[in-house]
């Protein structure tokens, strides 16, 4: 893959079983929140894994789409779109009742000195949006950032370990679940909260970080020393299949890749590959922020691309100069400031 009309294509194959599932769901599908990094990708992959239902299901993006570009590719897909700012009451209340919602609605960088915009996107807009949509499944994207720091050898932190979230972002994510939480108990409301770290597009992604600064001899940072990872296209398989776990109260699922990364021997791979000696900086600390997926993968089974084969297709796409998004996953971050 070297092109981003290849990585599109990729990310937007459906698995026989994800066209099982959804078939097997009621209603229309709308995601809230699609203008962002995974919500074009996962919006095409829910088109084409519902063409050809009967009867037809609808697949309807809603954002303020800032890049019209992104809104006109969606619509190209077959994908509906709704422009519509979230935080405004009017505008919620006249997006259509639909019955599936995935809702990727949120804030992490530029909390720092904007917190309260952090916290209202978070953790105010999640309950409005539970009581125009008390009727439908939800989705709820959240983050394994709700975890603290997990010794190494234990292995990542599980669904049933408590949150213990570092910094207003975190904290404000958990307040996102908790609200969710609160509506769906008094409402009834199916739900599922999708904790999710860290999702990699060729494009942006702990991979391409990581890869990009080998290539240019910048230092690594150490301190983080092991990550998780999942394909981009695996992740929003997930999402979309876990419209058919939701209940009430929510159920929690953990999604990423297998195995506990080690940054070092990421950065080895790539120097290998690049002919280049990665540079270091700091040491490894005997904590990282990690999560246990094994629920999920005995849910949906192992994500169909390997970490061997991220790292490859990373690679190949920064030897070939692909695009790269300036979005940074902030992955070495300690203290929880974003």
């Amino acid at each position: 893959m070297e092109t981003v009309k290849e990585l599109e294509t990729t990310l937007a194959a459906p698995s026989e079983r994800l066209v099982k599932d959804l078939a097997r769901i009621d209603g229309d599908l709308m995601i809230l929140g699609v203008g962002g990094k995974m919500g074009p990708s996962l919006a095409r992959l829910a088109k084409n894994a519902v063409d050809g239902n009967r009867p037809r299901k609808r697949v309807i993006g809603v954002s303020r789409f800032s890049s019209e570009r992104v809104r006109r590719e969606l619509e190209e897909a077959g994908v509906e779109t709704i422009v519509a700012d979230l935080l405004r009451e009017k505008d919620l209340q006249n997006l259509p009742n639909v019955k599936n919602i995935l809702y990727m609605a949120g804030k992490k960088f530029g909390t720092l000195g904007h917190e309260h915009g952090t916290w209202a996107m978070n953790a105010y807009l999640p309950g409005r949006v539970a009581e125009k949509f008390r009727q439908s499944r939800i989705v709820c994207f959240s983050t394994g950032n709700l975890y603290s720091l997990t010794p190494l050898v234990f292995g990542g932190k599980t669904e049933d370990d408590p949150p213990d979230p570092v910094g207003e972002y975190a904290q404000s994510c958990l307040g996102r679940e908790r609200i969710f939480e609160y509506f769906s108990r008094r409402n009834g409301t199916p739900m599922l909260h999708f904790r999710l770290n860290y999702a990699i597009d060729l494009r942006y992604g702990v991979l391409l970080e990581i890869a990009l600064a080998v290539k240019k001899r910048q230092a690594i940072d150490l301190s983080m020393g092991s990550v998780n990872v999942i394909w981009q296209g695996d992740a929003n398989e997930a999402a979309l299949r876990s419209l058919t776990l939701c209940q009430s109260p929510p159920k929690v699922l953990n999604v990423t890749g297998p195995e506990n990364v080690s940054v070092r021997w990421l950065a080895c791979q790539f120097g290998s590959r690049f002919g280049v000696e990665p540079v270091f900086t700091g040491q490894e600390k005997d904590t990282a922020l990690l999560s246990n997926a094994a629920i999920a993968h005995q849910l949906f089974g192992y994500p169909r691309v390997s970490l061997r084969q991220m790292i490859e297709w990373t690679y190949r796409w920064v030897e070939a100069g692909g695009t790269v998004l300036e979005k940074p996953t902030r992955f070495q971050e300690r203290q929880g400031v974003f």
